[in-house]
């Protein structure tokens, strides 16, 4: 089984489509196998989804914030700010990894499938990733 570290770069609030940034760190890919991808952080998290319209990444963003918005009243993991305790809420609906077949030397995604950053802090450093390969 091969590892790799990937740093990215800071991203603001939302929903980001980053398959390139992460394949292009990995390649070049084992003809088959598994490949996946594992966020260490508790406030941001990774999803496949939707990887042409970029509307339907504002709508996930709109309805994340509708479903857990911030302010809360009865919150009590607070110090870190407004936006963190619904970060970590966030984080576990969408979940920490994705894993993807890999047929032929490519990640088996379909049409019009992207995996997604999700970023739930207002200013969130750079994220760090795990990928692991298993062929």
């Amino acid at each position: 089984m091969e590892y790799k570290n990937i740093q990215l770069p800071p991203f603001s609030r939302g929903f980001h489509l980053i398959t390139d940034i992460l394949l292009r760190e990995v390649a070049p890919l084992p003809e088959n196998g598994l490949l996946y991808f594992f966020i260490k952080h508790t406030s941001a998290a990774l999803t496949i989804n939707e990887n042409a319209d970029p509307t339907v990444r504002k709508d996930f963003e709109r309805y994340i914030n509708r479903i857990v918005p911030e302010n809360i009243p009865d919150l009590e993991h607070t110090f870190e700010g407004p936006d963190d305790m619904p970060a970590h809420v966030k984080a576990s609906f969408f979940g920490s990894s994705v894993s993807l077949p890999i047929i032929n030397h490519r990640p088996a995604l379909g049409t019009w499938q992207g995996i997604y950053l999700c970023e739930f802090r207002n200013r969130a450093r750079g994220r760090k990733i795990v990928c692991g390969i298993i062929s």
